[in-house]
C-alpha cells in the first residue's frame, strides 16, 4: 500500500488490529451486523472519530478484502504476532515507514457500537509531553464487577478535575482496597510512536506475566500511563450474546 499522506504528519493515526481467531466466537471480524461486517462498522466508527487516517491491521486476507470492499485501508500483517500491540506496530512499519505519525491510537477490533468521541477522548492526556501512553476507564457501577477477575481494574491518581489521572496499577483484583469508586480499565489506548515502539521491543514483564495483563509491561519499564474517565464502557463483542446486543443497538439506529 501506498505511504501514509503527508497531512498525516505529526497527527493520529487510528490502527485496528483483527485476527479470524477466536475462542468463544470465531471469525467475528467477519460476523455480520447492520449490513456491514463487524470490522467494517469499527473501521467506520474510527473514522467518524476525525482524528486522522485508520487502518486495519489484518492477520488474514479475508479480513483485509472486506476493509477494502467497504473503501477502507488495510494493512495484512503476520497472522501469528503475539498480540494486539504487535499487529499494530507491524502494520506501521508498512503503511508509514518514516514514522509521520506521530501518536498512534489503538482501537479494538470488537467494539463495533464505540461512541467516536470516547475514541477522540484517548489523545487527551498526550498533550502533556511527560506522557507516552494514554487510555481509557469507567467507574465500576455494578457491584459484581468490582471482584470479576475478568474486569480489569485501573489504580490511578486522579488530577483534581477527576477527569484525568496517572495510572499506578492495572489489575484483576479488587483494588484499591477501601471504601471509594473502582475503574474499569477499557483497552483502547493513545501511544506516542516512539513509545510503541520501545513497549513492543520490551520482553514480556512478571507483573505482565502474573496478571495476563500487557499494559504491565509498559509500567514496569518506567513509562507513564495515564487514563481518561468517560461514561461508559464500550461494548466488546466475545459471544454470540453479546454479538445480538450489538446487531440490535447498530440496527436500531439504522
Amino acid at each position: 500500500m501506498s505511504p501514509l499522506p503527508p497531512a498525516a504528519a505529526g497527527k493520529a493515526v487510528v490502527v485496528i488490529p483483527a485476527r479470524m481467531a477466536s475462542t468463544r466466537l470465531p471469525g467475528k471480524p467477519l460476523a455480520g451486523i447492520a449490513g456491514a461486517p463487524m470490522i467494517v462498522q469499527v473501521w467506520r466508527r474510527a473514522v467518524e472519530a476525525g482524528i486522522g487516517p485508520v487502518i486495519v491491521a489484518a492477520a488474514e486476507p479475508e479480513i483485509a478484502a472486506a476493509v477494502t470492499a467497504a473503501g477502507g485501508t488495510a494493512v495484512l500483517t503476520a497472522p501469528d504476532l503475539p498480540s494486539g500491540s504487535d499487529r499494530i506496530a507491524a502494520a506501521l512499519a508498512i503503511a508509514d515507514p518514516a514514522g509521520t505519525a506521530e501518536i498512534v491510537v489503538n482501537v479494538q477490533g470488537d467494539l463495533p457500537t464505540i461512541d467516536p468521541g470516547v475514541i477522540r477522548a484517548a489523545l487527551l492526556p498526550l498533550a502533556d509531553p511527560a506522557v507516552d501512553i494514554s487510555t481509557l476507564a469507567a467507574e465500576i457501577r455494578v457491584e459484581a464487577e468490582r471482584t470479576n477477575p475478568n474486569v480489569v481494574k485501573a489504580v490511578v491518581a486522579w488530577a483534581a478535575d477527576g477527569r484525568t489521572g496517572r495510572a499506578l496499577y492495572f489489575t484483576r483484583a479488587t483494588a484499591p482496597h477501601g471504601a471509594g469508586a473502582h475503574w474499569h480499565h477499557i483497552g483502547l489506548y493513545a501511544y506516542r510512536r516512539p513509545a510503541l515502539t520501545r513497549f513492543v521491543g520490551l520482553p514480556p514483564s512478571p507483573l505482565e506475566q502474573r496478571e495476563k495483563l500487557e499494559q504491565l509491561r509498559a509500567l514496569e519499564a518506567g513509562m507513564r500511563i495515564d487514563v481518561v474517565a468517560v461514561d461508559t464502557v464500550p461494548l466488546g463483542v466475545d459471544t454470540p450474546e453479546d454479538l445480538e446486543r450489538a446487531r440490535a443497538i447498530l440496527e436500531g439506529k439504522a
